[in-house]
C-alpha cells in the first residue's frame, strides 16, 4: 500500500473531495523519505535557482529499499506527484529510482532543458549496472 490514510481521511474521501492539504499530510507522514527529497529539492531550487541546467537534481541513490519503494510510489502516482507539485511549487521530472530533478514550476515541458532531461538519451546515459535492481 502506498499511504497510511487514517479513517477520518477515508471518510472525508467518501464523502466528497479531499483537500489538498490533508493529501499533502497523509503523503508527508506516509512516504517521509520521498518527501523529504523533494522538500529539499524544491528548498534548493528556490534558494539557489535552477542555474544554467534549468533544473535541480539528486543523485544520490536512497538508503535502503524502503526509501527506494517510497520514491518510486510518489512519483508513480499520478495524484501523488501532482500533490508534491502543487505543495512545493515545482514541476517534477524522474529518470530512475533516484534521479529526480525539480523544475521551476513555471517551466515548459517542452523547454529544452524538460526536453533533455526526460529524453530517452539522458535516460540511457543515466543507467549503471548498480541501479539494474532499482
Amino acid at each position: 500500500m502506498s499511504l497510511d490514510v487514517s479513517p477520518e481521511l477515508l471518510a472525508a474521501a467518501e464523502a466528497g473531495d479531499v483537500p489538498d492539504e490533508q493529501f499533502a499530510d497523509c503523503v508527508r507522514t506516509s512516504l517521509p523519505y520521498a518527501w523529504r527529497l523533494v522538500s529539499d529539492l524544491a528548498t534548493r531550487l528556490h534558494v539557489d535557482g535552477a542555474g544554467e541546467s534549468g533544473f535541480v537534481d539528486n543523485t544520490v541513490p536512497p538508503p535502503d529499499e524502503q526509501a527506494r519503494g517510497q520514491l518510486l510510489r510518489a512519483l508513480a502516482s499520478d495524484a501523488i506527484r501532482g500533490c508534491l507539485e502543487r505543495h512545493f511549487g515545482v514541476r517534477l521530472a524522474f529518470q530512475n529510482c533516484h534521479r529526480v530533478a525539480v523544475f521551476p514550476v513555471d517551466a515548459e515541458k517542452d523547454s529544452d532543458q524538460y526536453r533533455r532531461f526526460t529524453s530517452v538519451r539522458s535516460q540511457l546515459l543515466n543507467q549503471s549496472p548498480l541501479l539494474r535492481d532499482c
